[in-house]
C-alpha cells in the first residue's frame, strides 16, 4: 500500500437511525391480521357452499313415477343428493303426519322455528351464556340447521366446528328465503335419524313410528308423538325408558307454555299408557311407571322401508335423467312419468337368481341383461340380494379382472386380422422375456397346470379355455394390436400391460362385458347403455324420447367376424370338448358364452349371449379377497346366468342370427366351423400382418380336412330337428367308430337317421349293433378324451322338437333355401359330466 494512501483518513459512516413502528401502527397491523385471517376462511368457506336448491331433490323421491318398458308401474325414483345422501323412501307429507308430532318436535328442538329466519340469535346467545358459565355447549341449532347438516353438509355433520356452523348459518338463511316453513319442516321430518332398525336405520318419523310403536306417523296420539320427539336428541334413550320417561312430562309442560296444547290435553297424554316395542310396562293410575322391562331389543327392527325393487337399476336411471333433462324439469308441479328400458319379467328373474345364487361365503355378485340391438338395459342387480343389501352396484360401478372372459375378444381380433377358427397354436409351455416378472421371464400356464403338447385349433382352445395357445396367439398377432382393439371397444388400457392381458388382467364390470359380447350377435355393433325410453310431465308433454336419440352404435367388428365368434361361443356351450359352460344351456334357445376365473379365484365370471339378449354375471368378494380354490365359474357363475336368462326369455319370441355373405361352414378337426371367405381384413388392420399365415399352414391331423360346402346351406342343428343325427365315423373304415378307434381316425358326421344302418360294421353282432347309436360319452373327459357323441340335443334332458325349439323360417336366415339337403353341421353338445373339476378352466 502506498504511503499516500496510508495518510488518508477514512470517515466513519454513521448508521442511519432505525425507524421504529409506533404502538398505533403495530396495533393497526395486528388488527388487520386478525381481521384478514378469518376473512380468508370466510371467503374460502363461502366458495365451497353447496347449492341450497338441491333440497328440492328430496321431494323427487315421491315426485317421479317410474314405469317399465311395458308401462307397468315400478315405484317412485330414489334420488341422491350431491353429498351422497340417498333418499330412497317415499316422502311423507305433513298432511299424512299426526298434527301432534310436528308440534312436539318444534317445541323440543326449535321453539322459535316459526319466528326466526334460519338462525336463532336468541338461542345462540343463550348457548354462549352457558359456555361462559361453564356449562356444556347445547342449543342454538335450529330445525333448518339440522336439515342442512343431514343433507347438504354430511361430511361435516360429526363434529361442532366453526366451519360447519358458518356454512350452516349461511345456507340456512338461503334456504329460509327460498323454501316455506312447511317445506323445511317436511324435509326435517323425513331425514332426521331416529335410531337403528336392525336391517335399516330408522330415518324419518314415519319409520320411527312404525319401528317403536307399530303404527304410521299419521295415527300417533299426542303421548306417542311426545315419545318420538324425546328420542331425537339421542335414539339410545329407547333402551332406558324408565330414566327418560320424565322427559315426556317436561315436554308436555313446555307445549302447554307455548300454547300448542291445553293443560287438560297434557294431563290426559301423561296418563295414556303407551307401549314401546320390546318393552313390558305397567303404569299406575297417575301415569307413572310401576314396572318396565326391555324384553326384546330387536322388536323395533324393520325390514327396509325403501324403494328396493330394481334399486341398482334406479341408481343408473337417475344418473341418465340428470343428463337428458334440464334441472327445472325435476321440480315441476305434478311430477314426471318415466318409461324405462327395464323389463319387469327380466328384473324379477335376475333378482330371483341373485337371491337363489349359491356363492362362496363372504362373496356377492353383480349381473346385467341388455338388448343386443339397442343397448337398452333390461335388468340389473348389483349385489347378492338378501333381506338388506348394500347400495354399491357391482354390475355397473365395479372394476374387476375379467379372467378368461376376455379370450373371445382376442380371438375375434385374430379373426378380424385374417385368421380362421381352425388356425392352430401349440398347447405347450412357453417363456417370454419380461423385465418385471420373477426371473425375467413370463411363463403362463393352463388352469389345469398341464398341457397336451399338441397343435390346438382356436375353437378347441376357446372350448377348453387354454391359456398357452391363447398367449401364443396374442404374441403372434401382436399385443399392441389387441390393446388397440380393447381401446376401440371402450376398455381402459393402461398401456404397460404385457401378454398376460390376453388371459384376463383387464378390468371391467358385467354391464360393459354384456354390451361387448352383444356385438357378436348384432353384426358387430357396440352400443352404450340406455335406461330411459320416454319422459312425460304431468300434462302429458313428452320431455324426452329415446327414439329421437337412437344411434346405430359403433362398428367394432365386421359382420363376418361377429358371426364367426358367435359360432365359437356356441361351441363353448355345446361342443363335446368343452364342458365349461354346459350349465348355461337353455332349452329351446341358442346360447353362446364364456367363463372366466382370475388368479387366486378372486373373480368368477360368465358372459353369454343369445340372439335375443346378452347378459353377464360376476361373483366375488367386494373387498377383493380370494375364494375357495374349488370355486369354479362354470359351476357358480354360469348357473346364475342360466337362471336369470331363462326367466327373462320365458315366453318371449324366438330369434336366430342370419349368416352374413362371405361366411360358410367347413369341417375341421371334427367340428363344423363358420369360416370367412373372400372377405379381406378391414383397411385399418391390413398393416398388422400375422407372423404366420394360418390359412396356408398344412394341418397335421387327418380330421382337419376341409370338405366343400354349398353357400345355400345354413341350417343350424340347434334350431330344429331336421331328421339327421351326429355320429362319429372311423375314417379308415367308413363305419361307426367304436372304443378301439384311435382319436386321430375319428371324424364327426351328420347323417340321416334312416341311413344309420349303412354305417354299422357288418361283423358286429345284433346285440351290439342297436347300442352303437346310443353310446354316451364317459363322464370324465380326462380319462376318455375321445368319447364319442352320436346324437346330442340342445338340452341334455330335453331333445329338440317342434315344441321346444321354434322352427326358423327362410326370412330369418337368407341362406336357408334347402332344409332337406343332407349336410354336415355343428355339433350341439352333450350331457355334462358328473364331475366337472377335471375340465374346468379359466
Amino acid at each position: 500500500m502506498s504511503p499516500a494512501k496510508k495518510n488518508v483518513r477514512r470517515k466513519k459512516i454513521k448508521p442511519s437511525p432505525k425507524k421504529r413502528l409506533s404502538k398505533l401502527q403495530i396495533g393497526l397491523l395486528a388488527t388487520g391480521l386478525v381481521l384478514l385471517f378469518p376473512l380468508f376462511f370466510v371467503i374460502k368457506w363461502t366458495t365451497e357452499l353447496p347449492n341450497y336448491r338441491e333440497l328440492e331433490r328430496i321431494k323427487l323421491a315421491s315426485n317421479i313415477k317410474v314405469m317399465d318398458r311395458n308401462l307397468r308401474y315400478l315405484g317412485t325414483l330414489p334420488v341422491t343428493l350431491p353429498t351422497g345422501v340417498r333418499i330412497d323412501r317415499d316422502i311423507v307429507e305433513l298432511q299424512n303426519i299426526s298434527p301432534y308430532l310436528p308440534m312436539a318436535i318444534v317445541t323440543s328442538e326449535d321453539r322459535r322455528f316459526f319466528q326466526h329466519y334460519g338462525v336463532d340469535f336468541i338461542g345462540l346467545a343463550r348457548g354462549l351464556m352457558k359456555i361462559v358459565m361453564g356449562d356444556r355447549l347445547e342449543g342454538g341449532s335450529t330445525i333448518t340447521n339440522q336439515v342442512i347438516k343431514n343433507t347438504l353438509l354430511t361430511e361435516l355433520s360429526t363434529g361442532r366446528t366453526l366451519e360447519r356452523k358458518f356454512k350452516e348459518w349461511i345456507l340456512s338463511v338461503q334456504v329460509e328465503r327460498y323454501f316455506s316453513k312447511d317445506e323445511i319442516l317436511t324435509d326435517y321430518l323425513n331425514v332426521i335419524y331416529l335410531g337403528s332398525g336392525g336391517y335399516t336405520d330408522l330415518i324419518g318419523v314415519d319409520m320411527a313410528a312404525r319401528g317403536y310403536l307399530g303404527k304410521s306417523a299419521k295415527n300417533l296420539s299426542l303421548a306417542e308423538s311426545v315419545y318420538i320427539a324425546t328420542l331425537i336428541p339421542s335414539a339410545r334413550r329407547y333402551f332406558d325408558y324408565p330414566a327418560y320417561r320424565p322427559l315426556m312430562k317436561n315436554l308436555l309442560s313446555r307445549m302447554v307454555e307455548d300454547g300448542r296444547i291445553t293443560q287438560q290435553q297434557a294431563n290426559a297424554a301423561w296418563k295414556e299408557q303407551i307401549h314401546p316395542a320390546g318393552w313390558q310396562v305397567r303404569y299406575d293410575r297417575d301415569g307413572n311407571l310401576s314396572e318396565a322391562e326391555l324384553v326384546n331389543a330387536k322388536a323395533k327392527n324393520l325390514r327396509p322401508n325403501r324403494n328396493t325393487y330394481a334399486s341398482h337399476f334406479m341408481q343408473q336411471l337417475e344418473n341418465q335423467l340428470k343428463d337428458v333433462l334440464p334441472s327445472n324439469a325435476f321440480t315441476a308441479d305434478g311430477g314426471l312419468k318415466v318409461v324405462t328400458t327395464l323389463d319387469q319379467q327380466a328384473q324379477n328373474a335376475i333378482e330371483q337368481s341373485s337371491r337363489n345364487a349359491r356363492v362362496p361365503d363372504g362373496a356377492t355378485l353383480g349381473a346385467a341383461i341388455v338388448d343386443p340391438y339397442t343397448g337398452d338395459v333390461r335388468a340389473m342387480v348389483g349385489q347378492k340380494l338378501d333381506v338388506f343389501s348394500r347400495e354399491w352396484n357391482n354390475a355397473a360401478q365395479s372394476r374387476r379382472q375379467v379372467g378368461s372372459s376376455i379370450k373371445p375378444l382376442l380371438y375375434a381380433t385374430a379373426i378380424e386380422n385374417g385368421y380362421q377358427q381352425y388356425h392352430t397354436e401349440l398347447d405347450a409351455p412357453v417363456n417370454y422375456a419380461c423385465a418385471g416378472c420373477p426371473g425375467g421371464n413370463y411363463s403362463p400356464k393352463n388352469f389345469s397346470q398341464t398341457s397336451t403338447g399338441r397343435e390346438t385349433t382356436l375353437r378347441s382352445a376357446l372350448d377348453q379355455s387354454l391359456n398357452l395357445p391363447t398367449v401364443r396367439l396374442a404374441d403372434r398377432i401382436g399385443i399392441d394390436t389387441f390393446k388397440n382393439k380393447l381401446q376401440d371397444l371402450g376398455f381402459e388400457v393402461q398401456g404397460n400391460e404385457g401378454l398376460s392381458l390376453s388371459i384376463g388382467t383387464l378390468e371391467s364390470n358385467p354391464l360393459k362385458m354384456a354390451l361387448v359380447y352383444a356385438s357378436f350377435v348384432n353384426g358387430g355393433q357396440l352400443f352404450t347403455p340406455n335406461y330411459v325410453l320416454k319422459v312425460e310431465n304431468s300434462q302429458g308433454q313428452v320431455l324426452y324420447d329415446a327414439e329421437n336419440h337412437r344411434s346405430k352404435g359403433k362398428k367394432v367388428w365386421t359382420a363376418q367376424t361377429a358371426f364367426v365368434m358367435w359360432d365359437m361361443l356356441r361351441g363353448v356351450v355345446y361342443d363335446r370338448t368343452g364342458g365349461l359352460a354346459r350349465s348355461a344351456q337353455i332349452s329351446g334357445r341358442l346360447v353362446g358364452g364364456k367363463t372366466g376365473t382370475t388368479n387366486d379365484v378372486k373373480d368368477l365370471w360368465f358372459v353369454g349371449v343369445t340372439p335375443e339378449l346378452a347378459g353377464a354375471v360376476w361373483v366375488g368378494k367386494e373387498e377383493g379377497g380370494a375364494m375357495p380354490v374349488n370355486s369354479y365359474s362354470g359351476v357358480i357363475a354360469a348357473p346364475i346366468w342360466h337362471d336369470m336368462m331363462a326367466g327373462a326369455l320365458s315366453g318371449k319370441p324366438y330369434k336366430n342370427i342370419a349368416r352374413p355373405a362371405g361366411v360358410t361352414y367347413e369341417l375341421h378337426a371334427g367340428y363344423r366351423m363358420a369360416v370367412v371367405h373372400d372377405t379381406p381384413p378391414p383397411a385399418e388392420e391390413t398393416a398388422q400382418t400375422p407372423q404366420t399365415q394360418p390359412e396356408t399352414q398344412p394341418q397335421t391331423q387327418p380330421e382337419t380336412t376341409t370338405e366343400p360346402q354349398t353357400t345355400e346351406e345354413t341350417t343350424d342343428p340347434a334350431t330344429q330337428d331336421d331328421g339327421t343325427m351326429l355320429v362319429i365315423i372311423d375314417s379308415t373304415t367308413g363305419y361307426l367308430a367304436d372304443p378301439s378307434t384311435v382319436l386321430e381316425n375319428r371324424l364327426e358326421r351328420r347323417i340321416r337317421k334312416e341311413d344309420l344302418d349303412k354305417f354299422v360294421k357288418p361283423e358286429e353282432t345284433p346285440e351290439v349293433q342297436p347300442e352303437t347309436p346310443e353310446v354316451q360319452p364317459e363322464t370324465n373327459p380326462e380319462t376318455q378324451p375321445g368319447a364319442t357323441v352320436e346324437e346330442v340335443p340342445i338340452d341334455p334332458s330335453t331333445p329338440p322338437s317342434a315344441e321346444t325349439i321354434p322352427e326358423e323360417t327362410p326370412a330369418e336366415d337368407p341362406g336357408l333355401q334347402n332344409p332337406d339337403q343332407n349336410n354336415l353341421d355343428q355339433p350341439q353338445g352333450q350331457t355334462a359330466p358328473d364331475d366337472l373339476t377335471g375340465t374346468l378352466n379359466q
